[in-house]
């Protein structure tokens, strides 16, 4: 079956089975290979895109149920513009980088809400996992943008 997706702007035209997850759409139909596989099973974090502003694991996500315009990290910001983007860079979060655009995802869709989230709300609303333990690092990039 053929589903029409807004994906960073752009229209798209898949041609895919109903039940196949949002993220091998993503990386293996359009070709947006930003947005990492995990774990399968919604977990982790790694998959983490927007549909409409809100942050979602796309890997157990059938494309049938989407609905609404999907932002990926390439389309957060194409040349690492984005304010969040920047305070990664400036207090070098990544470690190995893997659950990165998954960590930046769900937190640029909290800071959108809640543009100096607090400890707490960070906590609660970004659960990715970062197997490099990087979150001293997130909460200083999340903090920095009050700064900013």
């Amino acid at each position: 079956m053929t589903y029409q997706l807004n994906i960073n702007g752009t229209a798209h035209d898949v041609d895919v089975e109903g039940d196949m997850p949002l993220l091998w759409v993503l990386r293996d139909v359009v070709g947006l290979t930003g947005t990492k596989y995990g774990c399968g099973i919604s977990a982790c974090g790694a998959c983490t895109v927007h549909i409409n502003g809100q942050a979602v694991r796309s890997c157990s996500l059938p494309i049938k149920d989407v609905t609404g315009a999907v932002t990926t990290i390439e389309g957060l910001s194409p040349d690492n513009s984005h304010p969040l983007q920047k305070a990664w860079i400036d207090k070098q979060v990544p470690q190995c980088g893997y659950c990165q655009s998954g960590m930046i995802m769900s937190v640029a869709a909290l800071v959108a809400q809640h543009p100096q989230p607090s400890h707490e709300q960070l906590a609660e609303t970004v659960t990715n996992i970062c197997r490099c333990g990087t979150y001293d690092r997130v909460r200083e990039a999340v903090a920095s943008l009050s700064n900013a």
